[in-house]
Formats: C-alpha cells, sequence, structure tokens
C-alpha cells in the first residue's frame, strides 16, 4: 500500500532536560513538536488538566494515562504495519491488543477509502532551526496531500477540545513542505474511542492559515521562554 514519493530518513531522538528533541543530519538540536505544545499550553488549558489530576488523584491519573498510552501505542503500531504490507496483523491476548487491534480496524474500515496514496508512516520531519516531529502518516486524503494523525481516545471529543491535534499536523505540515518543496494545506485527525466510535475532521483553506499563525506564535513563545531562563 505504501508509495514513497520521497526520500524520508529517520531522526534521532534524544532527552534534553526531561523533553525530547531531535537530532537533526547537520548535527544540531531541535525541540520536538509535542515537546513545544507541551510547554506553550493555554493556561486555561493547564488548568483544566491540573484541574483533572487533582480530581482522580495523582496516581490514578498516572495510571490512566498510561494505560492510554499503551492502547494508542498498539493502535499505532497496527496501522503503521498495515499501511506497509496491508494486511491488519492479528492480535495477541493480552486485552489491550485486543482493544486496539479492533480500534485500527474501526479506523481502517471508515478512513482508509478515502486516503488515495500512502506517502509515509511514521515519518521524521523538520524545519531547520527550530523544531522536528513524527508524523503517523503523510498520503493523499480524497486526492490532496496532507498529513493525518491517528489518535486514541477514552471518550469521544468535541472539535473544539482539540485544537492542539490541529496544530500540530500544521507544524508537520509545515516542515514537509519546507523540507521537499510540497504545497500540504490540509490536515485530517483520525480517531477511535474505547467503545470503537470513530471521529474524523479535517483542516485545510482558511482553517489551516488560522492554526498555522497559532503554531508560529507558539514556536516563539516557546523559544523566548527558553532565552528568558
Amino acid at each position: 500500500m505504501l508509495t514513497p514519493k520521497y526520500n524520508y530518513n529517520a531522526l534521532t531522538r534524544e532527552t534534553i532536560d526531561g523533553s525530547r528533541h531531535y537530532v537533526l543530519p547537520d548535527g544540531s538540536k531541535v525541540a520536538s513538536v509535542t515537546t513545544i505544545l507541551d510547554r506553550t499550553k493555554p493556561d486555561d488549558k493547564a488548568a483544566i488538566l491540573a484541574a483533572w489530576k487533582k480530581r482522580v488523584g495523582p496516581k490514578a491519573a498516572v495510571e490512566i494515562a498510561s494505560e492510554a498510552a499503551g492502547v494508542g501505542t498498539r493502535m499505532h503500531k497496527y496501522l503503521e504495519d498495515y499501511v506497509k504490507t496491508g494486511v491488519l496483523t492479528p492480535p495477541g491476548t493480552n486485552p489491550y491488543s485486543i482493544q486496539s487491534n479492533s480500534m485500527a480496524k474501526v479506523i481502517i474500515d471508515n478512513a482508509f477509502p478515502n486516503i488515495t496514496e500512502f506517502w509515509g508512516t511514521e515519518t521524521s520531519v523538520y524545519f531547520s532551526g527550530l523544531y522536528a516531529g513524527t508524523t503517523d502518516l503523510v498520503a493523499e486524503w480524497k486526492g490532496q496531500p496532507a498529513i493525518l494523525d491517528f489518535k486514541q481516545t477514552n471518550k469521544e471529543k468535541r472539535r473544539e477540545w482539540i485544537e492542539d491535534y490541529f496544530v500540530q499536523l500544521v507544524a508537520y505540515g509545515l516542515a514537509h513542505n519546507n523540507m521537499f518543496g510540497t504545497d500540504i494545506k490540509c490536515g485530517v485527525v483520525l480517531m477511535c474511542s474505547r467503545a470503537n466510535t470513530f471521529q474524523h475532521w479535517v483542516i485545510e483553506n482558511e482553517e489551516w492559515t488560522h492554526y498555522e499563525n497559532l503554531w508560529w506564535g507558539r514556536v516563539e513563545k516557546f523559544y523566548t521562554e527558553q532565552l528568558a531562563t
């Protein structure tokens, strides 16, 4: 299923001061997209997260986050392998493996018929001197080049809750455009809940430009605060 159009090379990751960074081909190190987004969260979103941790308790918060991350990692692996081989690997006997496999199938059945070409999966992209990251999928969505991200969730989401997902897509798209001279201006979030409910969102045109402006504002904030410390 995979039809690479560009020479994608994996980047080495390093943890610096507790945050993910990438080593670029010239040897320089830049913060990851997720690090920049995490460090520049709007105050209201940071407060909501803190309130949730306080409500459920620190131990439960860690357990919930760890479990979700485990299911999400497995789901991503099933989807990555499917893009490469065209075959959904059967799950193991672990309940989380069975669940994540089922969630991957939901995304494949509902979303993949809209993908006309698969260019790269788990693709490293970077914007020299500023940031780097790994996007789940570079592909053609309904005939136009796009950045796609797979997300798992414990419960269904509303569009206004996931703006950082859109900002993340734009960051990857801008990096890909900078590296390969593409003109990607479409981002797609493909999400499945633990109850196997499928959701998806597409950003393009004016929305893409809106989130592009938000991203550059977050980058500026991140490095301004870095210089101040």
